[in-house]
Protein backbone atom coordinates (compact mmCIF):
# COMPACT_ATOMS: atom_id res chain seq x y z
CA UNK A 1 0.00 0.00 0.00
CA UNK A 2 1.44 3.21 -0.80
CA UNK A 3 1.67 6.16 1.29
CA UNK A 4 -0.97 8.04 -0.85
CA UNK A 5 -2.89 11.10 -1.03
CA UNK A 6 -6.71 11.01 -1.61
CA UNK A 7 -6.99 10.28 -5.22
CA UNK A 8 -5.22 7.24 -4.54
CA UNK A 9 -7.90 5.97 -1.68
CA UNK A 10 -8.31 3.18 -1.68
CA UNK A 11 -12.23 1.73 -1.50
CA UNK A 12 -13.96 -1.11 0.53
CA UNK A 13 -16.74 -2.59 1.92
CA UNK A 14 -19.10 -5.10 3.36
CA UNK A 15 -20.15 -7.79 1.50
CA UNK A 16 -23.73 -6.39 0.58
CA UNK A 17 -22.62 -3.39 -0.35
CA UNK A 18 -24.65 -1.64 2.58
CA UNK A 19 -21.31 -0.16 4.29
CA UNK A 20 -18.33 1.28 2.05
CA UNK A 21 -15.47 3.30 3.06
CA UNK A 22 -11.85 4.50 1.85
CA UNK A 23 -8.77 4.18 2.97
CA UNK A 24 -5.58 6.60 2.09
CA UNK A 25 -2.18 6.25 3.95
CA UNK A 26 -0.02 3.13 4.76
CA UNK A 27 -0.77 0.08 6.32
CA UNK A 28 1.36 -0.57 9.22
CA UNK A 29 1.08 -4.58 9.61
CA UNK A 30 -0.89 -7.46 8.12
CA UNK A 31 -1.67 -9.96 10.75
CA UNK A 32 -3.13 -13.64 10.88
CA UNK A 33 -4.64 -14.55 14.26
CA UNK A 34 -5.02 -17.73 15.40
CA UNK A 35 -6.68 -16.68 18.63
CA UNK A 36 -10.16 -17.73 19.63
CA UNK A 37 -12.08 -14.71 19.28
CA UNK A 38 -10.69 -14.75 15.80
CA UNK A 39 -11.65 -17.69 14.78
CA UNK A 40 -15.23 -17.62 15.80
CA UNK A 41 -15.42 -13.83 13.85
CA UNK A 42 -14.39 -15.82 10.83
CA UNK A 43 -16.22 -19.58 11.38
CA UNK A 44 -12.33 -20.68 10.09
CA UNK A 45 -9.05 -21.29 11.06
CA UNK A 46 -7.96 -17.48 11.76
CA UNK A 47 -8.74 -13.72 10.62
CA UNK A 48 -6.82 -11.58 8.59
CA UNK A 49 -6.44 -7.81 10.24
CA UNK A 50 -4.65 -4.87 8.47
CA UNK A 51 -3.28 -2.51 10.96
CA UNK A 52 -4.10 1.15 9.61
CA UNK A 53 -4.16 4.38 10.91
CA UNK A 54 -7.09 5.83 12.74
CA UNK A 55 -7.16 9.41 10.79
CA UNK A 56 -6.94 7.52 7.26
CA UNK A 57 -10.23 5.66 7.59
CA UNK A 58 -13.13 7.23 6.63
CA UNK A 59 -16.76 5.43 5.87
CA UNK A 60 -18.28 6.89 2.64
CA UNK A 61 -21.85 5.02 2.70
CA UNK A 62 -24.29 3.24 5.17
CA UNK A 63 -24.45 3.72 8.43
CA UNK A 64 -22.33 0.81 9.85
CA UNK A 65 -23.25 -0.67 14.07
CA UNK A 66 -21.47 -1.59 16.73
CA UNK A 67 -20.69 -4.54 19.44
CA UNK A 68 -17.90 -4.75 21.44
CA UNK A 69 -16.01 -7.33 23.33
CA UNK A 70 -12.95 -8.09 26.14
CA UNK A 71 -9.74 -8.74 24.75
CA UNK A 72 -7.00 -11.01 25.83
CA UNK A 73 -4.66 -8.18 27.17
CA UNK A 74 -7.47 -6.45 28.94
CA UNK A 75 -8.60 -3.40 26.34
CA UNK A 76 -12.16 -3.30 24.80
CA UNK A 77 -12.28 -3.44 21.15
CA UNK A 78 -15.03 -2.13 19.23
CA UNK A 79 -16.41 -4.05 16.13
CA UNK A 80 -17.78 -2.17 13.01
CA UNK A 81 -19.85 -4.44 10.74
CA UNK A 82 -22.76 -3.73 8.39
CA UNK A 83 -26.34 -4.32 10.14
CA UNK A 84 -28.02 -5.31 7.08
CA UNK A 85 -25.69 -8.60 5.83
CA UNK A 86 -23.44 -8.96 9.17
CA UNK A 87 -20.00 -8.60 7.35
CA UNK A 88 -16.86 -7.32 10.08
CA UNK A 89 -14.96 -4.53 8.68
CA UNK A 90 -12.73 -3.01 11.30
CA UNK A 91 -11.91 -2.79 15.15
CA UNK A 92 -11.07 -0.48 17.38
CA UNK A 93 -9.17 -0.30 20.75
CA UNK A 94 -11.43 1.88 22.74
CA UNK A 95 -8.81 5.05 24.01
CA UNK A 96 -6.74 3.95 20.88
CA UNK A 97 -5.85 7.83 18.95
CA UNK A 98 -3.72 5.92 16.12
CA UNK A 99 -4.46 2.40 15.03
CA UNK A 100 -7.05 0.64 14.44
CA UNK A 101 -7.31 -2.48 12.08
CA UNK A 102 -9.19 -3.06 9.27
CA UNK A 103 -10.51 -6.37 7.68
CA UNK A 104 -8.55 -6.95 4.75
CA UNK A 105 -10.84 -9.06 2.56
CA UNK A 106 -13.20 -6.44 2.52
CA UNK A 107 -10.81 -4.02 0.94
CA UNK A 108 -12.07 -4.07 -3.26
CA UNK A 109 -8.44 -5.00 -4.24
CA UNK A 110 -6.64 -7.95 -2.54
CA UNK A 111 -3.42 -7.14 -0.12
CA UNK A 112 -0.70 -9.91 -0.16
CA UNK A 113 -0.94 -11.94 2.12
CA UNK A 114 2.41 -13.63 1.88
CA UNK A 115 3.95 -11.40 4.59
CA UNK A 116 1.50 -12.00 7.11
CA UNK A 117 2.76 -11.82 10.73
CA UNK A 118 0.98 -14.77 12.30
CA UNK A 119 -0.14 -14.03 15.98
CA UNK A 120 -1.91 -16.53 18.56
CA UNK A 121 -0.12 -19.76 17.50
CA UNK A 122 -0.11 -21.45 20.58
CA UNK A 123 -4.24 -21.80 19.35
CA UNK A 124 -4.00 -22.51 16.18
CA UNK A 125 -5.60 -25.28 14.51
CA UNK A 126 -4.50 -28.90 14.55
CA UNK A 127 -3.26 -29.22 10.72
CA UNK A 128 -3.24 -25.99 10.24
CA UNK A 129 0.21 -25.33 8.77
CA UNK A 130 2.22 -21.25 9.21
CA UNK A 131 4.31 -20.78 6.31
CA UNK A 132 7.89 -21.00 6.57
CA UNK A 133 9.89 -18.32 7.56
CA UNK A 134 6.72 -15.86 8.41
CA UNK A 135 6.78 -14.41 11.19
CA UNK A 136 4.85 -15.58 14.49
CA UNK A 137 4.27 -15.15 17.86
CA UNK A 138 2.46 -18.01 20.38
CA UNK A 139 0.38 -14.69 21.80
CA UNK A 140 0.49 -11.09 20.79
CA UNK A 141 3.14 -9.12 20.05
CA UNK A 142 3.99 -6.60 22.17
Amino acid sequence: MSDAGKDDARTGGCQCGGVRYELTGEAAELYACHCLECRKLTASAFSMSLQVRIADFRITGGEPKFWTRPSDKGNTIKCGFCPTCGSRIWHETLGEKEWMTLKPGSLDEPVNYADAIHIWTRRKLPGFEIPEGAEQYPGEPD
